[in-house]
């Protein structure tokens, strides 16, 4: 049973009494007003972090890497920082179908949403990277152009930077503090506090009648909770559903990574939490709205010769109804989480 913290009034009556308050609950949710970014919200208290070795999370780590991600001397050009191809309003995607590099290239996939990476052993659409820390370095030296021993003297000529770094890690900006702190902080956007989760803790009020249809229609009948599985709403595996696999030469996702002829064509089930701010959709930006996208998985997606059975199986056409369809969407729409995110101030 969870602990449960006091009233004010309850806390000065108990201190006024000479008596210790409870402590807190490290396990329990955040509250929806004031949430403590190194723990969960409501709807993910029971879903585990995947372990970092060697970068244990710590609030004032995550602190200066809320910073650096939106620090534009991370990039080559000094023009660019992390948070330009992840938007706070647009749950931390762009809104393009593929983002620009410092370069001035273009990616070729879309940018997902980094709400909730913290829970997933690998990263990337075909999993390429292992842990958050292969991936910031990643991202940060190929999206960003950053070469990290000129980007670790820029930030150590920063005092305010100098005495953050001190007190994250005992020690000065380098390739690896960097990285380490950017990880921290991205394993606290964690997405939760949706009107799903507070139905599902007893708020019944909180799902519209449609949505709540739409709710028992993914957990049955469109059979959307298999790969979609609560409460991450993905099964962090990787399947072929087709998208792109029409085209005169298709991206193989996870293959290029494995090598695998099975392989060919999957990618990783995204995370729906936040689905209805994050269009386009699929790896390759290729559906505009939610409903098309919605459309498309309920129809069984793109039959493709590079379909493996258990895909097969899984991506039949459901013969949804246009009502079925829009009672699915608003529930898609009640997984966008309730979570504050104050702007951090970087330094001059």
């Amino acid at each position: 049973m969870r602990k449960t913290i006091p009233s004010l009034f309850v806390l000065t009556l108990l201190v006024a009494c000479g008596k210790e308050p409870p402590t807190q609950d490290p396990h329990a949710p955040a509250s929806r007003t004031h949430a403590d970014p190194l723990r969960a919200p409501l709807g993910l208290a029971d879903v585990e972090l995947v372990k970092a070795d060697g970068n244990p999370l710590t609030a004032k780590k995550a602190a200066l890497g809320k910073k650096l991600f939106f620090d534009n001397r991370l990039s080559k050009s000094g023009k660019m920082n992390c948070a330009s191809c992840h938007h706070v309003d647009k749950a931390f995607t762009d809104g393009q179908q593929f983002s620009q590099k410092d370069s001035g290239k273009r990616n070729s996939r879309n940018a997902p949403t980094m709400y909730n990476v913290g829970y997933y052993p690998e990263l990337y659409w075909d999993g390429r990277t292992k842990g958050l820390e292969q991936n910031t370095k990643a991202a940060w030296t190929g999206q960003l152009g950053g070469d990290p021993a000129a980007v670790a003297a820029k930030l150590n000529a920063v005092p305010a930077y100098e005495q953050e770094f001190q007190a994250a890690f005992g020690a000065p900006a380098s390739e690896a503090t960097i990285v380490q702190a950017i990880s921290s902080f991205l394993r606290t956007l964690r997405s939760g506090n949706s009107a799903y989760d507070r139905f599902q803790n007893g708020e019944a009020s909180a799902l519209s009648e449609e949505a709540k249809k739409g709710m028992e229609l993914f957990m049955g009948k469109a059979g959307c909770q298999t790969c979609h599985t609560p409460p991450l709403f993905t099964d962090r595996l990787y399947h072929n559903v087709g998208i792109g696999m029409n085209a005169e030469s298709p991206d193989m996702g996870r293959a290029k990574k494995t090598k695998n002829d099975q392989d060919k064509g999957k990618f990783k089930t995204p995370t729906l939490r936040e689905i209805a701010k994050t269009a386009p959709y699929f790896h390759d930006g290729s559906v505009k709205t939610l409903r098309e996208a919605v459309k498309l998985m309920a129809s069984g997606g793109i039959e493709n010769p590079h379909r493996q059975a258990m895909d097969k199986a899984l991506l039949t056409d459901k013969q949804l109804s246009d009502e079925e369809i829009d009672q699915l969407v608003a529930f898609l729409q009640a997984l966008s989480g309730d979570v504050p995110f104050p702007a951090p101030a970087v330094p001059e």
